[in-house]
């Protein structure tokens, strides 16, 4: 673990620490009043997380999730979870306009904007895709989610980006939720953007970084 990696004092300060911690809870995870909690299929990042939310323990378990774009398809993969208790569960949803327990989110997320690489690293790690298209030579970075209000709100963060980050419009996929993707010449300069300097705070999962930039070095091959 980095040892730049440390503990906020207020989980809802605008920090790079709290920016990928949201990311990562709002693309997977609840917000409730008995805290919050966030999925990773990543062990490295579930203990980065932990330490970031202060948790003391990280649960891990083997589940069969089904393939976001084919229902018909399921895989089996670790799960871990990290849970914060308490409050910050409230507060979060109210600061941040979150969806809390079945009632649907505003998203406010200004607040965390000036740390937008770690926020959005963060969505894409939590509710994203990364893969190399071979017919085409390409790579494809998307984002899938059951709740279209916060792809819209992906799409404006990505509006704002210091890099070109042009997107398709939102889709629904089998499963009854939706998706779009970053448009595949650029998807490379925004993956490369979304984890300049990552390596320096440890706030990322080492297995999608590895992924992308596997695929990044499969389309400059091709």
């Amino acid at each position: 673990m980095s040892i730049e990696i440390g503990t906020p004092k207020n989980l809802l300060d605008a920090h790079p620490e709290t920016a990928y911690f949201w990311g990562r809870a709002i693309g997977d995870g609840e917000v409730t009043s008995d805290g919050v909690t966030v999925r990773t299929n990543d062990e490295t990042a579930a203990e980065r997380l932990a330490a970031v939310a202060g948790a003391d323990t990280v649960d891990h378990r083997i589940i069969e999730r089904e393939y976001a774009h084919d229902t018909t398809i399921t895989r089996s993969e670790d799960s871990y979870t990290v849970q914060a208790h308490g409050t910050v569960g409230d507060r979060a949803a109210a600061a941040l306009g979150l969806p809390f327990e079945g009632d649907s989110g505003g998203y406010r997320l200004d607040t965390l904007a000036s740390h937008d690489r770690q926020l959005l690293r963060g969505l894409l790690e939590g509710c994203g895709t990364v893969c190399f298209k071979s017919s085409a030579g390409t790579v494809g970075i998307s984002f899938v989610h059951d709740d279209e209000a916060l792809l819209t709100e992906i799409q404006r963060l990505l509006d704002d980006l210091p890099i070109d980050a042009p997107y398709g419009e939102i889709s629904e996929t089998s499963s009854g939720g939706y998706w779009f993707g970053i448009d595949d010449a650029a998807a490379p300069e925004v993956g490369e953007w979304l984890y300049e300097g990552s390596e320096n705070t440890g706030l990322f999962a080492p297995s999608r970084r590895r992924k992308l930039k596997k695929s990044i070095e499969q389309v400059e091959a091709y």
